[in-house]
């Protein structure tokens, strides 16, 4: 392991007690190089937050982006990385109350950035019951892509957000007795085709407009259904205007917290637009700002990552974001739970991953592949025998045969302090999982020391932080003031 380590500790992936990798994409001998994309499959209880997760997050080399089931890592780690220079952002889909805003709007930049938006809205926010009928999603993605290509082009700054688009839908009214009425959306739409035929949106709008008023009806019930959760007003107000920057991750030391429910998937579709949309932005900035490479790396740890909903080619970005300075770590209880969200792109997935942790589990199509991909290991055994009657024989036979490295009973007795890790080009080791308090940077967090606990609200209702938009009255501290009093 050691040609694929960096001499300084505070530079390497951590991964397990004695193994780690090197942060650096581009070695000096280049058949070490190896990507920053992690695997990590762990049941309940195996210990994938405290044995990867957080020291991963204190060896604070890059920007993070951390899903948080519950709010634990921020509570535990947010204090170490504040105090050591990273600029703390939160998204909360649990209390909207202590989160910071985020628009998706935001980051609409051009109309293939509308379309990603619309097809990540759609992944993520099918309903019960939607069939197998691929028209209602297809009719669904021309009215949403036509309403946010006329929100982007047309409204003012402030209503480039969900809550426009909400109230577009609820001002729609269908006639099925009258073919001929025509409604708000439609005056609007012809407003705009009046003065510009060839726009994205009316040429969106006019594809929409094909199906007949009764179908059109059915189609606004399957947007409303979908769109229930903004129907909310706090979720309208915390997707009212964004604070988050996602395409600042890759400028500076950030961290971004995405609180979510491990039990409730009802805003999880807000994460996982979150990161199609950071993907698509450092990937974009790293080729026209920076020359192809960020000048921070950022490590997206994606904790429950079979929670989130799915991220649209995420087959593909694993393949090419390691060039650009980026790393996705997915953390999952078993293999199977990838296979289910990404069918027959999880394969390919797995190949992108060049590290691949086992902590534990006792899933059998998990313990399955894994002990396959572990391959054998050499034996030797003898048998001997014997025969008895007027003369007595003895034989010793000596063979040697393959056996499974480690078979499926014993992965799934395995010790819980071990763990497997499989990096690409390299014989499997079985480790130690890594000692959290053994960690230099353990003393900031709050498991060492409850007064380093990080209290979300207290932060972001903390008066005395800057905004950027407000205006403020700049006072030189160094001038010399002649009158004393003052």
């Amino acid at each position: 392991m050691e040609p694929f380590k960096d001499p300084e500790f505070k530079n390497n992936v951590i991964l397990t007690a004695t193994e780690s990798l090197t942060m650096e994409s581009r070695p000096a001998r280049p058949k070490y190089a190896r990507n920053k994309n992690v695997l990590c499959v762990g049941g309940s209880g195996s210990g994938k937050t405290r044995y990867f997760i957080k020291p991963n997050l204190l060896q604070m080399h890059s920007s993070y982006v951390v899903t948080d089931p519950k709010g634990e890592l921020i509570a535990d780690t947010g204090r170490a990385l504040y105090k050591n220079g990273y600029e703390i952002k939160v998204f909360n889909t649990i209390n909207f109350k202590k989160s910071m805003h985020y628009n998706p709007f935001q980051y609409i930049h051009s109309e293939k950035d509308i379309l990603k938006l619309v097809t990540a809205l759609i992944s993520n926010t099918k309903g019960e019951g939607t069939g197998n009928d691929p028209f209602w999603e297809k009719a669904e993605t021309l009215l949403y892509t036509a309403l946010i290509g006329y929100i982007y082009y047309e409204a003012p700054q402030e209503e480039k957000n969900f809550n426009t688009m909400i109230e577009f839908i609820n001002a729609y009214e269908v006639r099925e007795d009258d073919e001929d009425f025509k409604n708000a959306v439609d005056r609007m739409f012809d407003r705009l085709k009046k003065k510009d035929p060839n726009h994205f949106a009316v040429r969106q709008y006019a594809k929409f407009k094909l199906a007949a008023g009764k179908t059109a009806k059915s189609i606004l019930v399957s947007c409303g259904a979908r769109l229930a959760p903004f129907d909310i007003s706090e979720l309208r107000e915390i997707t009212a205007y964004d604070e988050l920057e996602l395409d600042t991750l890759g400028d500076r030391k950030t961290a971004l917290f995405l609180i979510m429910s491990d039990n409730d998937p009802t805003f999880n579709f807000l994460i996982a637009m979150v990161y199609t949309q950071l993907f698509n932005l450092l990937c974009e900035k790293a080729d026209d700002v920076y020359h192809g490479r960020l000048p921070v790396h950022v490590r997206c740890l994606i904790d429950e990552a079979a929670n989130i909903g799915k991220i649209p080619n995420l087959e593909k970005l694993v393949a090419t974001i390691r060039s650009r300075e980026i790393s996705a770590c997915l953390v999952l209880q078993t293999r199977s739970q990838l296979k289910a969200i990404y069918k027959d792109h999880a394969d390919t997935i797995v190949g992108n991953m060049d590290s691949q942790l086992f902590l534990g589990g006792s899933e059998p199509t998990t313990l399955k592949d894994l002990s396959a991909a572990l391959g054998k290991e050499t034996i030797d055994t003898y048998n001997t025998g014997e025969t008895r009657g007027r003369d007595e024989n003895h034989s010793l036979n000596y063979n040697k045969l393959g056996k499974d490295l480690m078979s499926i009973d014993e992965l799934a007795v395995m010790d819980g302090n071990k763990c497997i890790l499989q990096l690409r080009g390299v014989r499997p080791f079985l480790s130690d999982k890594y000692d959290l308090t053994k960690h230099p940077n353990y003393f900031l967090t709050s498991d060492a020391d409850s007064r380093n606990y990080f209290d979300i609200g207290k932060f972001l209702n903390d008066e005395s932080k800057l905004n950027k938009e407000d205006v403020y009255d700049v006072v030189d501290a160094d001038a010399v003031c002649d009158d004393e009093d003052e």
